[in-house]
């Protein structure tokens, strides 16, 4: 029988990946507190999942600003940096290649969570509508909050959030990363100022897409410059946006969608970027992302491209066949089954999720998932 093509071998900046199955960013909410500091138990827990040929951290914020869910982990002070080097060390062990997401909300935040109970930072003072925040309202446990209206970002703040990008990506190498990946998507800051919705300044970070991009773009040179473009991917969504059960997810779909995100990305090639990380939508009904948009892609960028949604393995072994997809990414299937890319290699059956164990909490649903055994 031919090799699927998710189980081959393929380059990935300075790496060579084993297979092509990600583990991509998922927000678990387990840090130590306080302090948000990544565990023993987070370092188990990505140590299960390490036959992935490619991980990347859930989002970790880079400065305390930038947290809008509590019990998430940050990477800008040093015991946090000494937390994540045990993540990666028992990755390493298991031959694994793991890049840090850095992370910030922007306006998906609250008071509670914003140092001296100040107002979020954006860059327009534009409420962000149906997003939710969570925020402690005792130890280990919390509630779903609607963000307050945020505060307008200066100019010289912007360019210090320039600098944070860049010492975080440097933390993250200190901490014993393999790279890192920026945080673009979901209605997260970067993708604030991306978006016409959310970017209303009338400065040179606002207006023209070339202007909303510009935030993207310095990050991307700063981050490149510290810790080099070979070690660097990017996250986008660009028809990301809807509400679930679960978690409420907010992004924002622009008026045109694929002219705003090929600009995107030819910015991330450009500064030679490793990767680019397409997060698709994934629920019921959800809008697809048109061939026309993945073949843009493909034409726009020389790095890899990853894909993340619904995916099964047959789905993404035909993206990767057809050329459009170098890697896929599997999230709620790698949450139930720390062993799936041998349960992908052999067509074993997949563990279900539980719902209810996926944000806080401790062992339960989080390392307590079983690897497969025959029979049982």
């Amino acid at each position: 029988m031919a090799t699927q093509p998710l189980l081959t071998h393929v380059n990935l900046g300075r790496h060579v990946l084993k297979n092509r199955i990600a583990f991509p960013p998922l927000t678990r909410q387990r840090s130590l507190q306080p302090g948000d500091i990544a565990s023993e138990l987070m370092a188990t827990y990505y140590q299960q999942r390490a036959s992935a040929g490619f991980m990347i951290t859930e989002g970790t914020q880079i400065e305390p600003r930038g947290q809008g869910y509590a019990w998430t982990p940050g990477i800008y002070s040093a015991a946090q940096v000494e937390g994540w080097r045990k993540v990666t060390d028992a990755v390493h062990a298991e031959e694994g290649v793991i890049f840090a997401q850095l992370w910030h909300v922007g306006r998906v935040s609250h008071h509670a969570l914003q140092p001296n109970g100040e107002a979020p930072v954006a860059p327009s003072a534009i409420p962000a509508a149906n997003a939710k925040a969570f925020i402690e309202t005792a130890p280990g446990a919390g509630q779903l909050v609607v963000p307050p209206t945020p505060r307008a970002l200066t100019v010289e703040e912007i360019r210090e959030l320039v600098k944070l990008y860049a010492q975080a990506a440097k933390n993250a190498i200190e901490a014993g990363f393999d790279g890192v990946e920026i945080h673009a998507a979901n209605g997260y800051l970067v993708n604030q100022f991306i978006s016409e919705h959310a970017n209303h300044r009338e400065d040179e970070y606002g207006g023209s897409l070339e202007n909303r991009l510009r935030f993207l773009r310095e990050i991307v040179t700063a981050v490149a410059e510290a810790v080099g473009g070979d070690r660097l991917g990017v996250r986008f969504s660009p028809l990301f946006a809807s509400t679930d059960e679960e978690r409420v997810y907010i992004g924002l779909v622009e008026s045109d969608p694929h002219h705003t995100y090929v600009e995107a990305i030819k910015v991330l090639g450009n500064a030679g970027v490793a990767y680019v990380s397409i997060a698709e939508a994934d629920w019921d009904n959800a809008p697809e992302l048109p061939d026309t948009f993945r073949k843009a892609i493909r034409e726009a960028f020389s790095g890899r491209i990853i894909y993340a949604g619904r995916y099964t393995a047959e789905r993404g072994n035909r993206l990767i066949d057809a050329g459009l997809a170098d890697l896929i990414a599997f999230g709620r299937p790698f949450i139930a089954n720390p062993d799936l890319p041998a349960r992908i290699a052999n067509g074993w059956p997949l563990n279900p999720v539980n719902p209810a164990t996926l944000y806080g909490g401790t062992e339960e649903g989080y390392i307590d998932y079983p690897v497969y055994q025959a029979g049982k």
